[in-house]
């Protein structure tokens, strides 16, 4: 019976999150990031500034923060560790990105890019999140016969290709299947090892 309460607490949390989230993407993408203020997002989603601040410690937040970091982790550290690198981290790109289209977060997904390309604060805050989950990655693939170096290069390079191809599906306004975008971009840069 305890864990009801925490399980009941988490969904709160979730869904307030999502709340605040889908309102500030709304008018950052309506109004501009920068002629937005944090109080108005609040105020749109009917909480308290100090809620949206619990939830989101930074404006940047508010767009990039996700549980992509997680989803794709999970994935990796589930696939068989004999496959290369390349191939197990890009089918874990694709599942993640087909399993976002299937849940009817993808459109939610394109505005947060667009805003990300869009926006120079938000751009630079992206490196960040690309580098955690860079780092995410590389501890789901455990500490194998790869060296640790093997392992943040091969990272690397398919987080390029996944940037490339989330480029892409922005620019495209997001009328390309996402996962097969990916794995375009895969093939083009790793070939017959692409997933």
């Amino acid at each position: 019976m305890p864990e009801q309460p925490s399980t009941l607490r988490a969904r709160r949390r979730a869904e307030t999150q999502r709340l605040i989230q889908s309102h500030a993407v709304r008018l950052f993408t309506e109004r501009g990031y920068d002629a937005t203020a944090v109080t108005e997002v609040a105020q749109a989603a009917g909480v308290s500034p100090m809620t949206v601040y619990r939830h989101f410690p930074t404006k940047e937040d508010l767009v990039l923060a996700g549980q992509d970091a997680e989803l794709i982790a999970e994935r990796i550290a589930a696939s068989p560790a004999g496959q290369p690198l390349v191939r197990r981290i890009g089918t874990a790109l694709v599942g993640a990105a087909a399993e976002l289209a299937e849940t009817g977060d993808g459109r939610f997904l394109l505005a947060r890019l667009k805003l990300m390309i869009t926006t120079p604060a938000l751009r630079a805050r992206h490196l960040d999140n690309q580098y955690a989950l860079q780092q995410a990655i590389a501890a789901a693939l455990g500490d194998g016969d790869d060296s640790a170096f093997r392992v943040r290069a091969a990272t690397g390079a398919c987080l390029a290709a996944l940037h490339t191809a989330l480029v892409r599906w922005a620019e495209d306004d997001g009328r390309t299947a996402l996962p097969g975008l990916i794995t375009e971009a895969f093939t083009a840069a790793f070939g017959d090892r692409a997933p």
